[in-house]
């Protein structure tokens, strides 16, 4: 760990534990891996065969950025440049963003995942209001960035409002241009949703449904929040076909609520990450077809102190020369930062 880059030396180191055979893979071409957190400076074994992670700083101080509005950022996605951006500002992209209104999604960037993060000096890179866009969105957040291999671009995944979650593209990861809705409540025939937000899309092909892309995100179903899928057959990965009943839902794992999604292939088959309302991680086994349900307990705790306060949420993930870092939202609800955490051998 380089701690003269501005993060601080982790409270204790984690002792090597195997990995289970398997590639890992995300939409960004990253490297994943899986982790829990410290408690009282340990870790614990994460399930299904995932390395550990030690918390080692935060990607940049939140009281020094230009651009915070209200004091709580949430949901990162870290994304790589090389190969895909001509003169980019760095290696890598860190997009993150504002809950409250306004929102507005960010950007941060940095040639090292161990960071800091330096702010771009113009953010947000798209704000609640654009050129033909509707008057009275009250905030734009939860950025998930896709790099889209078939087109080769960037799709930017968004909410705002709540009910309904867009798209924007772009081909330097910095100045998009907004498509539209691709996913909101009126998907769901019976009314019973809410809210469909918090939204990551990942490659993947499902031969049976024909279909190249998928999508999870949470969805607010009579006063309960759920993990919902659905699945796209474009290759814009704009259009979407939504499954009506959950993919994950909170009870096995003693929640009432979850949220935060995120996609995970491993060891021939494929895991839904996500947080619930105690503050921690959990893991379920969807598998390849997006048919199963197989609950495996918790993925990660939060530390009890700063900046985890009990809460740790929305991880992205991502591999630098062969070591794991796990981005994640750090917080309690209204004073949130985004985290990292480190596989320690």
């Amino acid at each position: 760990m380089n701690t003269r880059m501005g993060y601080r030396k982790a409270r204790a180191d984690v002792s090597r534990r195997a990995f289970l055979k398997g590639s890992l893979a995300t939409s960004g071409g990253l490297v994943l891996g899986g982790a829990t957190g410290l408690v009282s400076g340990l870790a614990n074994a994460a399930p299904a065969g995932f390395p550990n992670y030690t918390y080692i700083g935060t990607a940049f101080n939140k009281v020094n950025l230009r651009y915070n509005p209200t004091g709580e950022l949430i949901f990162p996605c870290i994304r790589g440049t090389i190969g895909r951006v001509a003169n980019p500002l760095a290696r890598y992209y860190l997009y993150y963003a504002p809950h409250d209104a306004p929102g507005g999604i960010c950007l941060a960037y940095s040639d090292h995942l161990y960071g800091q993060f330096t702010e771009y000096p113009y953010n947000p890179i798209f704000s609640r209001t654009w050129p033909g866009g509707p008057p009275d969105i009250s905030h734009v957040s939860s950025p998930h960035v896709l790099w889209n291999s078939r087109v080769n671009q960037f799709y930017l995944y968004f909410h705002g409002e709540n009910t309904v979650t867009r798209v924007a593209t772009s081909t330097d990861g910095i100045h998009f241009t907004y498509q539209g809705g691709c996913v909101s409540t009126r998907f769901f025939t019976d009314g019973s949703v809410t809210e469909t937000s918090y939204a990551r899309v990942f490659e993947h092909d499902i031969p049976s449904k024909g279909s190249h892309y998928v999508m999870v995100f949470m969805g607010n179903q009579n006063g309960r929040r759920r993990i919902f899928w659905g699945w796209s057959k474009t290759g814009d990965a704009q259009s979407w076909t939504i499954q009506q009943t959950p993919l994950v839902s909170p009870a096995a794992d003693g929640e009432t609520n979850i949220s935060g999604p995120h996609v995970v292939f491993r060891n021939g088959t494929a895991y839904v990450i996500y947080h619930g309302g105690s503050g921690r991680m959990y893991i379920t086994e969807v598998g390849m077809n997006f048919d199963k349900e197989i609950h495996l307990g918790v993925f990660h705790t939060p530390l009890g102190g700063w900046p985890d306060n009990g809460r740790a949420a929305a991880p992205s993930f991502g591999t630098e020369n062969g070591e794991e870092y796990m981005f994640y939202e750090a917080g309690d609800r209204l004073n949130a930062t985004i985290a990292v955490a480190k596989v320690l051998w």
